[in-house]
């Protein structure tokens, strides 16, 4: 019987199959280049590109542009969370979360513990700090009344230019004069619910939804509604449709691009049926973009608000996650609502810092930052690969995780048996600071899931205290 010959490309693709199955390929890991692997091997490059895209084609590499191919992690997506058939009544938050919250937000700003969560980038692996730095020296000596005059509203007019500039990436058209400057992100939401609602109103949020946005709810007098937002899709807009039907809430708050903290995009036509949503019930929804241009994938998906019409999508972004966390340079457009929050930011702040944000106007202006953007989205893109890899390495059988499309967020499911505030309580006894899952539902769901984060490099130590991580998690498994 005449022996088949096993063609070239899928030999090398079995062989590389072999070495992500016994872990000298790790999730995450970059493959050698075509070229690189062609040399090596002796191989054409065109027999290499049929392996690598066999690979591909059966989900276990992916190709990333200007990159090249890396190997993907095994873990499985956290089904949907599970709701009633009907929203459940507003209420405030549960003491306990609020504690919680503040617990957590204790332990992060212990600089003696390894934080595998906060949300916070450092380090010159993720901003540009030094050209940053360089740039706000000279504009402050080339302008000096820009630190003996007082800063009046609307702010630079040059950083405005480029903020309406670039909001074009996300399909939003706008000019200067429709931005408005505000200290960090947080102070737009706030302004934003200030604007819209008042103390004993209901707010449509996402389950799970930014945990930052439950205290500041509780400080306004809001009640929530948790609407359940899928780890692959976003907010279900039937369960949201049902609520603004019944006149239950005074505004919506959502994150459509790069959730925190699931780290997913909502789907073009959701965002679509969203602010039809919003202009048919005449309900603002507020937009977090705060994470939107960390998308992956060029070009990016566009925001809620440019569907909108009738100015009832309330943008809110900062640069804090993509630029310069120091300087709390946030903005907002602000729709239809735009008088009344420009005169609040008056009345609580007056003005941005004008030398700060004249050198930021300089540093988007002269190219710098989409350059820098192109390099982040790819340096998350591997760290998340990378955190995923770890995780599906060191922690039990069973858990699950997001698969981000963009950011630096990764929201773990446990298996059965699992307590994440108990983990919280034994990881912070070693020295070690996460996020349990029930900071992001004002009623406390998701006992079972913690946040992580991949915006830290992967320092021996941070390792370790991931490995570490998931032992506790085997050990109330019995493990």
């Amino acid at each position: 019987m005449e022996t088949v010959q096993t063609p070239l490309y899928q030999a090398f693709a079995d062989e590389l199959r072999g070495a992500m199955a016994d872990g000298r390929l790790p999730a995450g890991a970059r493959l050698p280049s075509v070229r690189e692997a062609a040399r090596s091997r002796g191989l054409s490059i065109n027999t290499v590109l049929a392996a690598y895209r066999h690979l591909e084609a059966r989900g276990l590499v992916e190709a990333r542009p200007q990159s090249g191919y890396f190997v993907r992690s095994r873990l499985p997506a956290p089904p949907a969370p599970r709701f009633a058939a009907r929203p459940t009544p507003a209420r405030p938050a549960k003491t306990a979360v609020l504690n919680r919250i503040a617990t957590v937000i204790a332990a992060q700003s212990n600089a003696n513990n390894v934080d595998l969560s906060l949300a916070c980038p450092k380090g010159s692996d993720f901003y540009p700090g030094d050209k940053l730095a360089r740039i706000i020296a000279d504009t402050a000596r080339r302008h000096p009344e820009l630190l003996t005059d007082y800063a009046l509203p609307p702010g630079s007019l040059r950083l405005r230019r480029e903020i309406a500039r670039h909001a074009l990436d996300l399909g939003v058209s706008m000019t200067a004069e429709d931005v408005i400057l505000t200290n960090g992100c947080m102070e737009a939401l706030q302004f934003a619910l200030r604007t819209v609602t008042r103390a004993g109103d209901a707010i449509a949020v996402e389950s799970p939804t930014y945990f930052n946005l439950i205290p500041l709810a509780e400080a306004l007098g809001l009640r929530t509604i948790e609407v359940p937002t899928d780890p692959g899709s976003g907010m279900s807009m039937d369960a949201l449709e049902l609520l603004l039907s019944e006149r239950r809430v005074s505004a919506v708050v959502t994150m459509p691009n790069v959730h925190n903290p699931l780290g997913i995009s909502m789907p073009l036509a959701a965002k679509r049926r969203l602010a039809a949503l919003a202009a048919e019930y005449r309900v603002p929804v507020i937009e977090d973009a705060l994470y939107a241009e960390l998308q992956y994938a060029v070009p990016l998906q566009p925001a809620v608000k440019a569907f909108d019409r009738d100015g009832w999508v309330i943008l809110c972004a900062s640069y804090s996650k993509t630029l310069v966390p120091g300087i709390r340079a946030g903005w907002m457009e602000a729709g239809r609502f735009q008088r009344e929050v420009a005169d609040l930011k008056f009345c609580s702040s007056v003005a941005q810092p004008a030398v700060t944000c004249e050198a930021l106007g300089v540093f988007l202006e002269n190219g710098g930052y989409a350059q820098h953007m192109r390099r982040l989205r790819r340096t998350y893109a591997g760290q998340i690969d990378r955190l995923r890899g770890l995780i599906d390495q060191v922690f039990p059988a069973g858990t699950r995780a997001t698969e981000p499309t963009g950011g630096f967020l990764v929201w773990v499911e446990l298996p059965p048996g699992c307590d994440a505030d108990r983990l919280f309580d034994e990881a912070l006894a070693r020295g070690i600071s996460i996020t349990p899952g029930t900071l992001f539902s004002p009623s406390g769901r998701y006992t079972r899931h913690i946040r992580l984060s991949g915006c830290y490099p992967f320092s021996e130590r941070h390792i370790h205290a991931l490995v570490t991580l998931g032992q506790l998690a085997s050990q109330q498994l019995g493990g």
